[in-house]
């Protein structure tokens, strides 16, 4: 247990003449007027009058700020909160959910950051980068949960996360959402867009320019892929950062943390090169750090890599790839598990012409992200057991995010085909109330239910609250005669309905993308 954080973050705070024009007779009352406005009132009543914010806005982009800055306050209290509880750990499951905790409230911190940073003018920040942020934000603290229930120390973790700093985030995300206008980046590209990479992931040469190479046989620069990851990390500039990885089978849990931003790993095909670990819950850790790969860096890329999770069947969540990388791509690549093997935890995400396997909730998390022309197998589950492709996590109606699956193929792998008629296929199932995710344009096969989506248990949870949609997908079970009779279900028949789960438009892809020179369709 570490036994000191060191925040990356600059606390803000707003001098007074940012509201000296929003002053009113009223004072605190025309607060509660405003506060009255959000989703979560009380909290909000609360913590304004407590705080050195004693200026009523007359805009809601003023009160927006002042609704950050307060989660903020709250979330650096909730950090330190944990980071003395560090003491009180009596057993290694209260640690690792600690740990966890620790990690994902150090990355709300910095979330909370960049958007007062952003809003307040002090870097480019669209309402859809705002959103973004907030939504990761939100979904940190719910993971910090979440490890709790995994290692069964939720006494022990849930009195320390009793402090509203999700309410007051709930709050900053309902004022956000009223202050969108369509999607963001029209009018060009973000600055960090750079000629240079915009055929990055295209190029045959991309190996050969690499700033370090790893290689299992001594030949590279380091035989470890975390210890070419530690070098890029104490680098000086901020550039892109090849690491080519030769083929090879890489026996290593690896992180690419928090402010280790633009690292590219270039393997030699997926067949090739393969980092592989065995962690799962079963295993004594939670589904969070289970992970093989736990990425965290902004504008991650990885090409011709399989990241594996060889836990089995048996052993409950078992994480092969966990992202949480904002403007993330992955190309040509595989992810390999059972249960859980691909956590898009966060962010804006993007796979184009990917493989994954597994059973159940293979593809899930809380990230806004688009699957375009990859093979999603499903494998054999244990007897009793049902696949299910997607668990999306969306748990407030004002998040930014969901899973978008386009001109994509949805297959048995090669254990499931011979027994495909005894086990359940299902394309997702809600695990969070408001639970997102649509299948656009895509081949399944005969594996899938003719309901198309299971419910969460034996209950009709999130059924009226989520948003599930399938537009002119074809197959064996595209029919959607016998779909569940949900109100959250959706069959798209409409082109610009379904368009704004695009590329373009879902991830805003057409200001960021470009710049990795992975191809992607921008549209339907």
């Amino acid at each position: 247990m570490a036994t000191k954080i060191v925040s990356l973050m600059v606390f803000i705070s707003f001098s007074s003449s940012i509201f000296s024009t929003a002053q009113s007779k009223n004072g605190c009352g025309n607060i509660k007027w405003w506060c009255n406005t959000t989703p979560h009132p009380e909290p909000c009543k609360y913590f304004m009058s407590h705080s050195h914010q004693r200026f009523a806005p007359d805009h809601k982009s003023d009160f927006r700020r002042m609704l950050v800055q307060v989660a903020m306050d709250r979330a650096l209290h909730g950090q330190r909160q944990v980071l003395r509880s560090g003491s009180n750990c009596v057993n290694k499951w209260q640690k690792g959910a600690l740990n966890d905790c620790l990690k994902l409230y150090e990355d709300t911190v910095y979330q909370l950051n960049q958007t007062l940073q952003g809003l307040h003018g002090n870097q480019s920040c669209s309402d859809f980068d705002a959103q973004t942020w907030l939504s990761t934000a939100f979904t940190n603290l719910e993971t910090c949960q979440d490890s709790a229930k995994d290692l069964n120390v939720t006494n022990f973790i849930f009195p320390l996360m009793s402090n509203n700093v999700s309410e007051l985030i709930s709050n900053s995300l309902a004022i956000n959402d009223g202050l969108m206008e369509g999607t963001s980046y029209r009018g060009g590209f973000p600055s960090w867009v750079s000629a240079g990479e915009r055929k990055l992931l295209q190029s045959t040469s991309l190996a050969t320019s690499a700033n370090l190479v790893v290689a299992k046989d001594g030949s590279g620069d380091f035989s470890s892929i975390q210890a070419a990851i530690n070098a890029a990390a104490k680098r000086t500039s901020s550039g892109r950062f090849i690491i080519y990885v030769k083929k090879g089978l890489y026996r290593e849990n690896i992180e690419v943390g928090i402010n280790v931003n633009n690292i590219t790993l270039v393997g030699d095909g997926m067949k090739k090169t393969i980092i592989t670990g065995s962690r799962s819950v079963r295993g004594g850790y939670t589904t969070y750090n289970s992970a093989t790969a736990g990425i965290q860096g902004l504008r991650f890329i990885a090409r011709g890599i399989t990241f594996k999770n060889t836990a089995g069947p048996k052993n409950g969540q078992a994480v092969a790839l966990r992202s949480s990388s904002d403007l993330s791509v992955f190309y040509h690549c595989a992810f390999q598990g059972y249960q859980d093997t691909l956590m898009v935890h966060s962010q804006r995400q993007f796979y184009r012409e990917c493989y994954i396997y597994g059973t159940i909730d293979f593809i899930f998390g809380n990230a806004a992200v688009v699957f375009q022309q990859c093979m999603i197998f499903a494998r054999r589950p244990l007897q009793g057991q049902a696949n299910v492709i997607t668990a999306q996590g969306r748990g407030d109606p004002y998040q930014n995010t969901g899973i978008s699956i386009h001109n994509s193929r949805i297959l048995a792998a090669s254990d499931l085909k011979p027994v495909v008629g005894s086990f359940k296929t299902y394309l997702g199932r809600p695990w969070q109330q408001y639970s997102r995710t649509v299948i656009l344009k895509t081949y399944l096969d005969s594996l899938v239910d003719p309901s198309g989506w299971s419910p969460w248990g034996t209950s009709n949870f999130a059924q009226s609250t989520l948003y599930y949609g399938e537009y002119q997908n074809f197959g064996p079970s595209s029919s959607t005669r016998n779909r569940v009779k949900w109100s959250g279900y959706h069959v798209i028949t409409s082109a610009t309905v379904a368009s704004r789960f695009t590329v373009g438009s879902f991830i805003a892809g057409q200001s960021w993308l470009p710049a990795t020179g992975v191809p992607f369709t921008s549209g339907l």
